[in-house]
């Protein structure tokens, strides 16, 4: 009886403790969710000021292409493997051609003409073009993707991937947009049109009013052949199979290096031919770009991808380049790189000097710009093979203790003989080519100096404008004030390095690290009172890339569903009325824009006037045709139908064999 009685206590004892176990854990688990769900509420506040994670590139320049930083008044020559960002212009002159890249996408600029790219976020591709003649080729349109070029009379809006060619007079009132392949949607004069595969539209007018007209695709000219011929060196890539098409500049590693599998790191890049003391990020300049600041510029032609993307690694006495894991879209990064002795104050006994060497393989990159915690994750994850625990330890380190330089981690590329270039202050600053400039600094004072993340050089003038000299010619002025239209309202022009000098009182680089914090929200209760569940990541710190930040000044396109590519028609066009190509300006007008934008503004809330984009006119509201207009537009359309070429006959089958006779048996 006693037995049971001590039996039946200790069963309670221990259903007593089992209780109080689970409620503990309970509400330790409750706690690090809430703690969680703050933390995720802090960082997606922050999130929305992260810099884009692409930009394009100007990898091809022939005869006399001239360039213009955001922000700034002076046109200089364009210099291959300069990032180009919101704001910043590009004209190719007379006898002129330029190649740029944003991603998978190209773009081909032919003589006498003028863009700038309004807005180029991870999302939006928006391009001005005032006169002159573009190709496009875009490989890859996700949903929440937009591309737009605005021309003095119209918006195009591109809605699948495709071909597609645009032609502005030299007065602006014409626009002939071309379709090779795809579809897209023009918005102008009150109007809107679509536009299939096998149609050139013309559009004739100005903001207001356009007349329309519906035709078929001339005959190829040398610029069209050109283009047609770099998309063919792209379609046959093979570095496509190591990266993914999206890592901007892929499509000049194959001509300029080979691949082969190096053990620990897989799939490497090496490049050709480099001269001897060649070493990662040596042989270019350093410009400030904003956001994100100080941004390496590479001088080979193959010189953008391995820079930017990916960690280099020294093995068997030379530099491999190791893309890292083949994702949608990595991250861009100005320059994978960690610096040495370039802290406030310090100095190596050749002077005052900077210096850097490349990460490695599994390095943790903590950029010197103001960025999110989930950034911090996102480009590493798509740069480089690390644990998440590692990118962790290092930010909590370095970013969390607000320290700028970074103890207690050992860089591999630090210890590679001739591994860290190391230059004057002036020299960084001014963008002076790397190579003619470098210090010479004993290695033990190397490898004793400061390590950090950043580099305390604040950017003058010339940091920004580059290495580019003055440019010898320039688009009129006509072309650089001439207004179009949009569709989407873009971001006011930056300010000139001056004025955003003055603002940050001269700290502007220092300005960047600045990190407000983030007020914490309460997290959500359901009806127990317990926290509401988070949703659920696709990856530790993974920041999905159909995430984008809602920005009320940014007027939204309606829904549209999955784009697929479409083979919509070949055609084998007529000749092009002369025309359309080959734009001469004539015109020399300094006068600024009669027009500009200005966000309407509801009634009852009347805030302080926005900043505007001074060249952007808002495309008339888009009305409904009458019944004649839309006899005439059936009329065009059926018009067009009937005289498309024939599509070309399939090809004959070739008749089957007859099967060999089989040897007699004996």
């Amino acid at each position: 009886m006693n037995t049971r009685k001590l039996w039946i206590g200790m069963l309670l004892l221990a259903s007593f403790a089992f209780v109080l176990q689970i409620s503990t854990i309970a509400k330790a688990q409750d706690d690090a969710q809430v703690q969680d769900q703050t933390q995720d509420q802090d960082q997606s506040q922050d999130q929305s000021q992260d810099p884009p994670g692409r930009v394009a590139r100007l990898n091809f320049s022939q005869g006399s292409v001239s360039f213009r930083p955001a922000g700034e008044d002076d046109w200089v020559t364009a210099v291959p493997n300069r990032p180009m960002v919101t704001g910043d212009d590009l004209w190719a002159d007379e006898d002129s051609r330029a190649e740029v890249h944003v991603g998978s996408a190209a773009i081909r600029l032919g003589a006498k003409t003028g863009i700038t790219f309004l807005e180029l976020d991870d999302h939006t591709t928006q391009i001005r073009l005032a006169q002159g003649s573009i190709i496009l080729r875009v490989r890859h349109v996700d949903d929440d993707d937009n591309y737009e070029i605005d021309t003095p009379n119209i918006a195009l809006t591109l809605q699948q991937p495709g071909e597609y060619r645009l032609d502005v007079s030299e007065d602006g009132r014409q626009t002939v947009a071309e379709v090779w392949h795809g579809r897209g949607r023009v918005t102008g004069g009150g109007f809107s049109y679509n536009v299939v595969a096998g149609q050139s539209a013309t559009f004739t007018g100005d903001d207001q009013h356009v007349d329309y007209d519906l035709g078929q695709i001339p005959d190829r000219d040398d610029f069209d052949s050109w283009a047609f011929d770099r998309d063919s060196r792209e379609d046959n890539a093979d570095s496509a199979n190591y990266v993914s098409r999206e890592m901007t500049g892929y499509e000049d590693l194959d001509q300029n290096g080979d691949w082969s599998y190096v053990a620990g790191y897989g799939p490497c890049w090496r490049p050709r031919g480099l001269v001897v003391g060649w070493a990662p990020y040596r042989f270019g300049h350093w410009v400030f770009v904003g956001p994100w600041g100080w941004t390496w510029v590479e001088d080979e032609p193959w010189g953008f991808a391995p820079f930017h993307y990916g960690r280099w690694a020294f093995v068997n006495s030379g530099w491999f380049w190791v893309p890292g894991p083949v994702v949608v879209r990595p991250i861009w990064a100005p320059a994978l790189v960690a610096f040495v002795g370039g802290g406030a104050g310090f100095r190596f006994s050749a002077g005052v000097g900077v210096g850097w060497f490349p990460l490695a393989p599994g390095e943790v990159y903590l950029p010197g710009y103001h960025v999110s915690r989930a950034y911090v994750n996102n480009v590493n994850i798509t740069n480089t093979s690390v644990n998440i625990t590692k990118v962790t330890n290092v930010y909590n380190t370095v970013i969390m203790n607000k320290s700028t330089t970074i103890n207690n981690v050992t860089y591999v590329n630090q210890h590679v003989n001739n591994g860290v270039t190391v230059v004057s202050h002036d020299a960084f600053v001014n963008a002076r080519p790397v190579a003619q400039n470098v210090m010479r600094v004993d290695p033990k004072e190397i490898a004793a100096a400061p390590v950090s993340h950043v580099v305390a050089a604040e950017p003058i003038r010339t940091s920004v404008i580059g290495a580019g000299r003055p440019a010898a010619v320039k688009p009129p002025a006509t072309v650089i004030s001439r207004p179009v239209v949009a569709v989407r309202t873009p971001p006011p022009l930056p300010r000139p390095i001056e004025q955003r000098q003055a603002q940050a009182g001269g700290h502007l680089n220092q300005q960047a690290l600045v990190r407000p914090m983030a007020v914490a929200q309460p997290a959500q209760m359901n009806q127990s009172g317990r926290p509401q569940p988070k949703p659920a990541p696709t990856q530790d710190g993974f920041k999905p890339f159909t995430q984008k930040p809602n920005n009320n000044q940014v007027k939204q396109l309606p829904k549209t569903q999955p784009r697929v590519y479409e083979q919509q028609g070949t055609s084998q066009p007529e000749n092009r009325q002369p025309e359309n190509r080959n734009v001469q300006p004539q015109e020399n007008r300094n006068a600024q824009p009669a027009q500009t934008f200005r966000p309407p503004q509801p009634e009852q809330v009347r805030p302080a006037p926005q900043e505007t984009h001074p060249l952007v006119r808002p495309a008339p509201p888009v009305q409904e045709r009458s019944p004649q207009q839309e006899q005439q537009q059936e009329q065009k359309f059926n018009q067009w139908h009937q005289e498309r070429p024939a599509p070309p006959p399939p090809a004959p089958k070739p008749a089957p064999r007859a099967p060999e006779p089989k040897p007699a048996k004996k």
